[in-house]
């Protein structure tokens, strides 16, 4: 298949390849990597990283958008005229509405009210399923029905057992037994569940300040602070960097945390489009020579903040392109890595280490342990100044209570292991486990038809559907047969690109991977969901993979 260089912007064979191929784009510009990295097999580098970087972001069929607007448009009108009903008495009012308090403005927008109403509430069903046992690569899925109009969902006291595919277990560390949970239980027993302090005052325990020592050397940073919430690592910390008569550059798909904390800074944000580094270095170029606005005086300083596997659409931020910007025009970088640390590169340590980049190229690496370890909170990693700076300044670790010692003793157990360092060669196994697992499942979808979104490397594999009817079918549908699954519509996409999003871990067995594209691919056939137009075999395959057995 020919697809995107960014070298080449000429046709070969009637294609052309400026990133459009008759109507869908993809991209090639990355490595080769039989162990999820920029490393080869022998552990030698490839010339040019742009060799074999695969992403897929296939365009929207034009009847498919049509329709899809179309149902929509059909939906908000059967809304109105069963909100007119109601006004009438004709129609029972089976819904929820916020209540009318005499004298008080409505807490709530009224299209907000109306989406919920008439929209939301009859898809309730298939989101915040409670599950009733671990979140491993199976679970039991409690059954609930929703009762008046998805007024409200009852549990039904049935149980249904279901491979998860939604959570965000990337190395399989989410368990309850083996070395990670006897280590956690020890902890609780030797120490307590909560601290009852923040780090300022009496909850900076020994086994905190391990942690951040573990998670610096992990990183290969000078040093790192952990914090015991993710979203407030991002949200609580960026105002620590920026304010106001600084520049901040955000991608438009950043997480909704990023988004919160550049809003918090005061600093002026302008938003470049994904992945997109020509739009990102424009927004440079005009922002240095037209400085700041008014007064034209230069910006304090630049920061440009990015992810390092956007958890939505799959894919991989351009890092070396990223970092030739950064030193081109001398400002700072803010990377993300809640979802592709342990997940991606050899040795697990993030998109760094896929690219055979140093860490300490990066002024701000972030990262999340709800993921990769199994646990909870976050971390920062830079230069010792930048940690020592936060250590007095970071408003989550000044006033937020201090990690839970069980969880703190997961993560480091888990990062212990993926080092190498407990368990000979387990973390290493469960690396490339779901080096394989990606690539495998990417390769499969790719062949049936579906429309898959990101890179070939991406454990996070967004399956996009369209239609709103065939969003909840699939769900319901695969949930029956066994398949937990994750489904996101409008307003959390676009109205167009809404999507079931497939989260690997390399706890899924091959047996399992199997079982769950049969039934994907068999409940794709019957809503017809394969929509693709590129070539069914793909320009990757997981042979490359070098998998460790038990």
């Amino acid at each position: 298949m020919d697809v995107t260089s960014h070298n080449n912007n000429h046709k070969t064979n009637g294609i052309h390849l400026n990133g459009h191929t008759n109507g869908f784009k993809t991209h090639k510009n990355g490595h080769v990597n039989g162990v999820n990295g920029k490393n080869g097999k022998n552990g030698s580098h490839k010339k040019d990283w742009r060799d074999d970087f695969h992403e897929s972001f296939e365009e929207t069929p034009l009847v498919v958008a049509i329709f899809t607007y179309i149902s929509y448009i059909i939906i908000v009108l059967i809304g109105y005229i069963r909100d007119y009903l109601r006004y009438l008495g004709i129609d029972r009012d089976q819904t929820l509405h916020e209540p009318i308090i005499e004298g008080f403005v409505p807490l709530y927008q009224s299209w907000e009210n109306f989406y919920k109403r008439n929209m939301y509430n009859r898809v309730g069903d298939c989101c915040n399923r409670p599950i009733g046992t671990m979140a491993g690569p199976t679970m039991d899925v409690l059954d609930w029905k929703a009762e008046h109009f998805g007024k409200s969902l009852e549990l039904t006291g049935d149980r249904i057992p279901a491979m998860n595919f939604g959570s965000y277990n990337y190395l399989g560390f989410s368990e309850n037994n083996g070395l990670c949970a006897a280590t956690a239980i020890e902890t609780l027993c030797n120490t307590s569940i909560g601290v009852s302090s923040s780090r300022q005052e009496m909850g900076y325990l020994q086994i905190h300040q391990e942690l951040d020592k573990l998670t610096a050397e992990f990183l290969g940073v000078d040093d790192a602070i952990t914090f015991p919430m993710g979203f407030g690592t991002n949200s609580m910390n960026l105002p620590c960097f920026m304010e106001p008569g600084c520049l901040l550059l955000s991608d438009e798909l950043n997480h909704a945390s990023l988004v919160l904390g550049s809003r918090l800074t005061g600093a002026t944000i302008k938003v470049f489009k994904h992945n997109n580094m020509e739009d990102l270095e424009k927004k440079l170029k005009n922002a240095i020579v037209e400085g700041q606005p008014k007064t034209h005086r230069p910006w304090r300083k630049i920061l440009i903040v990015v992810e390092g596997i956007y958890s939505m659409e799959g894919s991989i931020v351009r890092l070396p392109e990223i970092l030739r910007l950064k030193k081109k025009y001398k400002v700072y970088v803010y990377l993300d890595e809640a979802h592709s640390i342990g997940a991606l590169g050899p040795h697990g340590r993030g998109v760094t280490d896929y690219f055979g980049i140093n860490p300490k190229e990066v002024d701000i690496l972030m990262g999340t342990f709800s993921k990769s370890f199994g646990a909870a909170g976050g971390y920062i990693g830079g230069s010792r100044s930048i940690i020592n700076y936060l250590r007095t300044r970071s408003y989550t670790n000044v006033y937020s209570c201090s990690m839970s010692p069980p969880v703190t003793q997961q993560i480091i157990t888990s990062m212990r292991i993926i080092m190498g360092r407990m368990c000979g060669n387990d973390g290493l196994r469960r690396i490339r486990q779901l080096a394989w697992n990606t690539r495998y499942v990417r390769r499969r979808l790719r062949e049936f038809g579906f429309i898959v979104y990101g890179n070939k490397d991406s454990p996070v594999i967004p399956i996009i559907i369209y239609y709103p009817a065939k969003l909840a079918t699939l769900e319901r549908e695969c949930l029956q047969a066994g398949l937990g699954i994750v489904i996101a519509g409008f307003p959390a996409t676009t109205i167009i690109e809404s999507r079931s999003r497939l989260c690997l871990s390399a706890g899924h067995t091959k047996e399992m991977l199997d079982k769950a594209l049969d039934i994907l691919i068999g409940i794709g056939t019957k809503l017809r969901l394969n929509y693709s137009r590129l070539p069914k075999t793909p320009e990757f395959r997981e042979d490359d993979s070098i998998l460790i057995r038990d």
